[in-house]
């Protein structure tokens, strides 16, 4: 069962995402129908470490074994989407990809979850770049110019 509840209009969501890095590049993606990017990931089941988690995500969505390095930020995440107001916790990991994996060659590629398309991209991890797009949570461009050498919690409005 994965970690979410809904109460209304209220929405908790318990998600695990990774930040992969590559040659000055980070990799986001964008589900079908939805108009931003963020960082690939998912929600956690219950009873699984936050870390299986992400490992799960990115096998399910890229059938990649990744490499966890370290987390990077703790996220209270507060925002509207599809018509309902969402109390988000979210966990972001630094990740790496195999030195293997084809997709650190491919600008683009598409993937499916669930029934979900979805489209990943390397984008220029510059800050003119990543602020030119529809980028959630808002606060990454500006995160991503220095990542934090320890756990940073952040609580964000978007």
């Amino acid at each position: 069962m994965m970690i979410r509840f809904d109460a209304g209009l209220d929405c908790f969501n318990y998600r695990i995402a990774g930040v992969a890095m590559h040659e000055g590049a980070v990799l986001l993606h964008q589900a079908a129908g939805d108009d931003f990017w963020t960082f690939p990931g998912g929600r956690a089941e219950l009873g699984e470490p936050a870390e299986q988690t992400l490992k799960r995500e990115m096998r399910e969505e890229i059938d990649t074994e990744i490499e966890i390095v370290r987390l990077l930020w703790f996220v209270e995440n507060f925002y509207t989407y599809a018509e309902k107001r969402y109390h988000e916790i979210a966990l972001y990991f630094l990740m790496r990809l195999p030195a293997a994996c084809p997709y650190l060659t491919q600008p683009t590629f598409q993937a499916e979850d669930a029934g979900t398309q979805l489209t990943f991209r390397w984008f220029a991890a510059q800050p003119d770049v990543l602020a030119a797009l529809p980028l959630l949570p808002s606060f990454i461009p500006t995160a991503l110019q220095e990542l934090p050498a320890s756990v940073q919690h952040i609580t964000h409005y978007d």
